[in-house]
């Protein structure tokens, strides 16, 4: 089922000129404004790969991946009933997500008629009583009803795998293993791991060998 989410996306996308949920030979297209085809994706990119591809064949195509920057739980006591609590998520988004679903992308991004944008954005989750479709469960357990959208904090747009390659902060050494990456990223290495290996699929890094059994990259 569609979220509220997904559907204010639409509608921001698609602006005043803009069409939403095109048919297009085999696909639906969620915007189709100017001349571009705009896909927003809040699940895996891997899911439209195939897709994508296909579409860049003969179109101008703009992949919108939304991340969720600051969330607002609001619980209430049914569904539609009355609210029993609102805090928010200590779970905050970050933009280097992006290569988390990236690492399933990198067979069509990038391409020429292609743009990836990520938004960031804040919402507003409403969750009921229920457990979904949750083999395990507990009593008083809840689920996700909806998600609204609150604003758009920002966006970012990626052409070209030099692009991605901008998103390192400072100097790096000539040659660099994961761990130099993710202190320069100020992040976990697994999260530099999936970095270097969209970079290095992408053609903006190569390896050019090993230090104590970690690949060493230059760009």
């Amino acid at each position: 089922m569609e979220t509220s989410l997904h559907q204010q996306l639409k509608t921001h996308y698609a602006g005043k000129s803009g069409r939403t949920e095109v048919k297009l030979g085999a696909y639906r297209i969620d915007v189709v404004r100017r001349g571009e085809l705009i896909e927003i994706q809040h699940a895996g990119l891997g899911a439209i790969r195939d897709k994508i591809r296909t579409l860049c064949q003969s179109h101008k195509v703009r992949v919108v991946k939304p991340i969720v920057v600051r969330k607002l739980i609001v619980k209430h006591d049914a569904p539609g009933g009355t609210v029993v609590s609102r805090r928010l998520s200590p779970k905050q988004g970050k933009l280097l997500d992006l290569f988390e679903d990236l690492v399933h992308f990198t067979r069509a991004f990038p391409h020429p008629k292609l743009t990836l944008e990520v938004a960031l954005v804040e919402v507003e989750e409403t969750r009921h009583p229920g457990h979904g479709r949750r083999r395990r469960w507990r009593q008083n357990d809840f689920e996700v009803a909806d998600q609204t959208l609150t604003s758009v904090l920002g966006n970012h747009r990626f052409r070209t795998a030099q692009d991605l390659l901008r998103l390192i902060p400072g100097k790096l050494p000539t040659q660099f293993d994961t761990a130099e990456l993710a202190t320069a990223l100020g992040e976990p290495r697994w999260i530099a791991q999936r970095m270097a290996y969209c970079l290095r699929h992408m053609g903006a890094v190569e390896t050019v060998g090993k230090r104590r059994g970690a690949w060493l990259y230059a760009a």
